[in-house]
């Protein structure tokens, strides 16, 4: 039902310089694979099968990670280091990869907006790479998949957060409508301390209808200058419906160091049981 899901990987990463001055901070390894890589699985499981990666200067090794590299496979062919190669294999083999160059950095909503050469007019999946979400079963994009089949509108994963994290986030109102799925009736970007409307904070998964590419079209610049995506979202949630889903699992904020710190720890603990 939802075959494509739309990275935005253009950003410039500066909370992790000078890590990212030469390296995409979605390429920063996570144990042994990047960020991205986890999302494009996260994806896969859900049932799609073409990634659509919004790029940027220097981001050139995305493109590189999910193509061949025959020099590096025929120096390491039938040697036991051949087995690293096989979930890397597997995700170019089980998706197509397409690309294309956001010019200006203007906001997430502006992002999404260029990858629409790449999504078409149909309902599509969003993945922010450095939030890494984990879970013993179905990933959250495919928990919201099942979602969309039900109720057929765009959906924004939320969990809660501290009061005093929310000014870092965006942040939904609305009215629970059965067990952790909320009809939003207000949606605001990094609202100031104290101001914010509940504790549910936006991350960064989303399914999208193929009408928010208008709206976003129609949205000004809001916080911080950048055309932001809950804007288009909460005029969507007046004209329609926008869901919001307090998904399972866990969700490690990688953009940060202190998460990123985390999320290698739990990683490293799973795949070594240590």
């Amino acid at each position: 039902m939802i075959k494509k899901c739309l990275f935005p990987a253009a950003g410039y990463g500066t909370r992790f310089l000078p890590a990212t001055k030469s390296m995409p901070k979605e390429m920063m390894p996570v144990v042994n694979k990047p960020l991205i890589e986890y999302g494009v699985e996260e994806a896969i499981q859900a049932g799609m099968d073409s990634m659509c990666i919004v790029t940027g200067r220097g981001k050139h090794t995305l493109m590189d990670h999910f193509d061949k590299n025959y020099e590096l496979e025929h120096q390491i062919s039938g040697t036991d280091k051949e087995a690293l190669l096989t979930d890397i294999r597997r995700l170019i083999d089980s998706a197509s990869y397409t690309y294309i160059r956001q010019r200006e950095m203007k906001g997430l909503g502006h992002a999404i907006l260029t990858g629409r050469e790449l999504v078409g007019d149909e309902p599509f999946a969003v993945v922010l790479a450095d939030d890494l979400c984990v879970n013993e079963g179905d990933g959250v994009l495919a928990q919201m998949v099942e979602l969309y089949k039900q109720f057929r509108c765009s959906i924004v994963a939320v969990q809660e957060v501290p009061e005093s994290e929310t000014h870092k986030y965006g942040v939904i109102s609305g009215q629970m409508i059965k067990d952790d799925i909320y009809r939003i009736d207000n949606m605001v970007e990094k609202p100031e301390k104290g101001t914010a409307p509940s504790n549910l904070a936006i991350i960064g998964r989303y399914i999208l209808t193929a009408d928010i590419f208008e709206l976003i079209e129609k949205t000004e610049p809001g916080k911080g200058g950048e055309i932001q995506i809950t804007d288009a979202l909460l005029k969507q949630a007046h004209s329609g419906c926008v869901l919001a889903y307090k998904f399972k699992g866990m969700r490690f904020d990688c953009g940060s160091v202190e998460g990123y710190i985390e999320a290698t720890n739990y990683c490293f603990g799973k795949i070594y049981q240590v």
